[in-house]
């Protein structure tokens, strides 16, 4: 009980230190502020962003795989992968191979169109920067897409490259206003007239993942109206059991490899792709950033230490008489030693508790922009607090031996 009270008095007493001293006090938790701002901050926007790739690149399914001529290129700073190309899939080795994999899976095939394409109905029309799918009647589904409004395509339609469409949620929203429902309407891409048979959900902002902005017409439209030399094709393969992948997967190389004319000893023409690969692979590149935010923050709260180390020495020297007078009352140097080593806790926590909380508005402003949940970091909150701590013990260690080793005497003459 005595010991409880003992701490009270003294982080009263380094409240009323800290008042009569404030404008010094309020730079120093700044500094400590800005130091665990920028290391909560960081690493927490860091979380968001994990959680956005898992989230958008989880909408292939983790049953998923895409199988492709090249493979995904990541550029960040000054480093990027070396990824390999492949000579294009055409339209017939991608429709020869979903007609020859015979294994328990939904296989489609889809290809870019134009990533320029401005969407017109009536006055309204979209910025040229509209995405053009051509797919089959399996894309959406092996997309991980869903249809809010509307169907699906026919194989009908794929095959005779009927003129309808499939409008992505922000495509519709800019074209129909007032509520109007897209259904059946004509809208202009390109040169040509399509019929909306059907509008994608929603899936929010996702890096140009998620066919928000992109319009789906059947894949025979496509190689007809935005044809070009060596227009390339992906095949995209979703297994019924995700117990079976591998065996799909090898399945899958072994019937392209025979399509593709690959010898026998030689390297695969082509690349598969899963999803969970690319998002780890680009988690594991933010690991670099996770570093570089770290050692950013140890950095400054170093420098917040040696300023709270500062304020501390210059408060005893300040003080020098208040000590002499508590000791010359009974008081001993442990109990003066604890007085400071608390006065600087209480800055540092004050500075921490401040960080914690502008580092996860910061953090959340980038979880926002990205379309990820709301995240309460509660590692790295800890991870704040325990550094504030460390930063407190470290600074004001040295302040407060030399107060508790004042001597009484010289202590009371002191002016």
């Amino acid at each position: 009980m005595a010991n409880v009270k003992l701490i009270y008095e003294n982080i009263k007493i380094s409240a009323n230190s800290i008042k009569s001293h404030l404008l010094r006090t309020v730079l120093t938790v700044m500094i400590i502020a800005f130091g665990i701002m920028a290391l909560v901050g960081i690493l927490t926007a860091i979380d968001a962003v994990e959680y956005f790739l898992n989230e958008n690149f989880a909408m292939m399914g983790s049953n998923t795989f895409n199988i492709q001529n090249r493979d995904i290129r990541v550029h960040i700073g000054g480093n990027r992968n070396d990824a390999r190309s492949f000579k294009t899939i055409d339209y017939k080795q991608a429709t020869t191979f979903k007609k020859e994999y015979d294994f328990p899976v939904i296989t489609s095939i889809f290809t870019y169109g134009t990533g320029i394409a401005t969407i017109k109905y009536k006055s309204e029309k979209t910025n040229p920067n509209t995405q053009v799918l051509g797919t089959d009647e399996n894309y959406i589904a092996t997309a991980g897409l869903e249809i809010d409004k509307g169907r699906l395509f026919s194989a009908a339609e794929v095959q005779l490259g009927n003129h309808v469409t499939i409008l992505g949620s922000a495509v519709a929203d800019k074209l129909f206003k007032a509520n109007e429902d897209p259904l059946g309407k004509v809208v202009s891409i390109g040169a040509g007239k399509y019929r909306v048979i059907g509008v994608l959900a929603e899936r929010g902002s996702s890096g140009g993942f998620s066919g928000d902005r992109s319009c789906l017409v059947p894949l025979a439209n496509v190689r007809q109206y935005f044809s070009r030399p060596d227009m390339n094709y992906k095949i995209s393969v979703m297994v019924a059991d995700p117990q079976k992948m591998d065996a799909a997967i090898g399945e899958a190389i072994g019937v392209f490899r025979k399509i593709r004319n690959d010898r026998i000893g030689d390297d695969d023409s082509f690349t598969i792709i899963k999803s969970d690969n690319i998002a780890s692979m680009l988690i594991g590149l933010t690991r670099k950033i996770q570093i570089g935010a770290t050692v950013i923050g140890l950095i400054t709260l170093l420098s917040a230490a040696i300023g709270l180390m500062n304020i501390m020495l210059v408060s005893v020297t300040e003080r020098t008489r208040e000590i002499g007078i508590r000791k010359a009352v009974g008081a001993r140097q442990r109990t003066i030693r604890n007085q400071f080593l608390a006065e600087a806790v209480v800055i540092a926590q004050i500075g921490g508790v401040l960080g914690i909380i502008a580092g996860m508005l910061i953090g959340n402003a980038v979880s926002f922009l990205t379309g990820s949940a709301f995240i309460i970091p509660w590692l790295w909150i800890a991870l704040g607090i325990s550094l504030t701590f460390v930063v407190a013990l470290v600074s004001g260690i040295i302040p407060a031996n030399k107060a508790a080793k004042l001597d009484p005497i010289d202590s009371l003459r002191y002016e």
